[in-house]
């Protein structure tokens, strides 16, 4: 079936809401729409339920064709046996859309639960209805106040640019939530499960149409139709940015994909072969997508691979070089004007300047940052800046507002400059001032990251990406 674009344009987007088969102990789809900004209806039939659920202030019936408003989605989480008929009522009420948060269907392998899947498929299409789901945890859209499932901390108010879509429920909720701490505001969050009715083609189909959406993620574990998957990747390719963390990439974890969404999982030989040829950013874990994610959204255009360095200490200046090297980055040494500048105000001992920069010594002053970082702005040898903050280091001065002044620096030189420039705060033993560091970059958006392997990692692919969209400009 064909997605309505108009029906999923309500499902996604909705003004009124129905929740079916909520419950004790603490309603967890009613509550998740307290901040939804238009109305909530309930459905339940158990009397026992019913004094819960209008103690929230929320009118329930004992139907969805009860309900006097067009309904534009249901959160659907009765038990299974039960979905085929709350689909139909779909079908009958023409709401936009409906998630199914009920399981047991095909990833059970069992004959009852592939029976259930393929009833409520075959009622959805028949119907012409959008059907997310079942197994998943639904919506996200922070705009209107719509969270998924588990997604209780989930911000509502002011929704972003990115969109993100994961057949896991847990990787949905988990990458909007983190996510958040990394700067990084969604427009909508989608987590689709079994995929029985609209599957991960129809998402990109939607998304490639969306204005509002200029970067995709994806935790894929297998479309059905492959080739279809990649005709929806086409309209794409150089538009917007797609990040895929693949599951399922060995053999052990396609067996685990088969038991968890019933998806096939192709080999990963031909996944790369897909990445590459449409310019797909690949992330094999939660951290990676995120650190991708969060450099697309910051970093100035990035398609160069020399980078210049700023390491707190010498031990430092040499870990971060191995690590931008290792990860095919060049680390030049500087141009003949910018030694000449450093040279005259340096302090060499136990420091060092042609790049990386050890600035253990020279470091006294955000004036001095700054100067350092306008003189790697100007180096004809630098494409991008990457410049290490330790915890240890700025938690140890006695001046509180050197952090708030350094940071504000670091975003005003970031507007100014014409290239990517990132930032890896270090921790040693103090994690959380390092957490709460990070946070206040990105409220600069400037990406901050934990270790130099992350930073190095997240630039590469960044950086090939970008190779890869100016490549596309040239053959045209």
């Amino acid at each position: 079936m064909a997605f309505n674009r108009q029906d999923l344009d309500r499902c996604l987007n909705p003004r009124v809401v129905a929740v079916v088969g909520d419950k004790r102990p603490n309603y967890m789809w009613l509550r998740n729409m307290s901040t939804f900004v238009g109305k909530v209806y309930s459905v339940q039939i158990d009397p026992n339920e019913i004094p819960g659920i209008e103690a929230l202030g929320i009118p329930n019936y004992p139907s969805l064709m009860d309900i006097p408003d067009g309904v534009d989605f249901v959160v659907c989480a009765v038990p299974r046996e039960i979905a085929p008929r709350i689909v139909a009522d779909c079908v009958k009420k023409k709401v936009g859309g409906v998630s199914l948060f009920t399981s047991g269907f095909a990833e059970t392998d069992t004959e009852k639960g592939r029976q259930l899947q393929e009833s409520i498929t075959r009622i959805a299409k028949e119907g012409g209805l959008n059907l997310i789901g079942p197994n998943c945890m639904g919506l996200y859209n922070p705009l209107v106040g719509v969270r998924m499932g588990g997604g209780g901390e989930l911000h509502t108010g002011e929704a972003g640019s990115v969109s993100f879509l994961s057949q896991s429920g847990n990787h949905g909720v988990t990458f909007c939530s983190v996510g958040a701490m990394h700067g990084i505001k969604i427009r909508l969050g989608i987590s689709y499960g079994n995929a029985a009715v609209l599957d991960s083609p129809d998402y990109l189909d939607y998304l490639a149409q969306d204005e509002a959406t200029r970067i995709i993620g994806i935790y894929l574990e297998g479309p059905k139709d492959g080739r279809r998957f990649v005709d929806s990747l086409r309209p794409l390719v150089g538009k917007k940015p797609v990040v895929i963390w693949k599951g399922g990439q060995t053999v052990e974890g396609a067996r685990a994909v088969a038991s968890h969404t019933g998806s096939l999982a192709h080999s990963m030989a031909v996944w790369e072969t897909v990445f590459k040829q449409f310019g797909v950013i690949r992330a094999d874990s939660l951290d990676d997508t995120v650190d991708i994610i969060k450099g697309l959204l910051f970093l100035k255009k990035a398609t160069g691979d020399r980078v210049g360095l700023i390491g707190a200490t010498g031990g430092q200046s040499v870990v971060i070089t191995d690590s931008f090297a290792k990860a095919g980055l060049k680390v030049p040494v500087l141009g003949k004007a910018s030694l000449d500048e450093l040279s005259t105000f340096f302090n060499i001992v136990g420091g060092s300047y042609k790049n990386p920069l050890d600035v253990s010594n020279t470091f006294r002053s955000v004036e001095i940052g700054v100067r350092l970082l306008d003189i790697l702005d100007r180096d004809p040898n630098v494409d991008a800046i990457c410049m290490e903050t330790s915890a240890g280091l700025l938690g140890g001065r006695r001046d509180v507002k050197f952090a708030s002044d350094l940071f504000k620096a670091l975003g005003e030189f970031r507007e100014r400059s014409s290239k990517p420039f990132l930032t890896v705060v270090t921790a040693g033993t103090m994690e959380a001032q390092a957490v709460a560091l990070r946070e206040a970059l990105a409220e600069q958006k400037i990406p901050a990251y934990p270790t130099f392997q992350r930073a190095a990692g997240a630039l590469r692919r960044i950086v090939d990406y970008y190779q890869f969209v100016e490549s596309l400009s040239q053959k045209v």
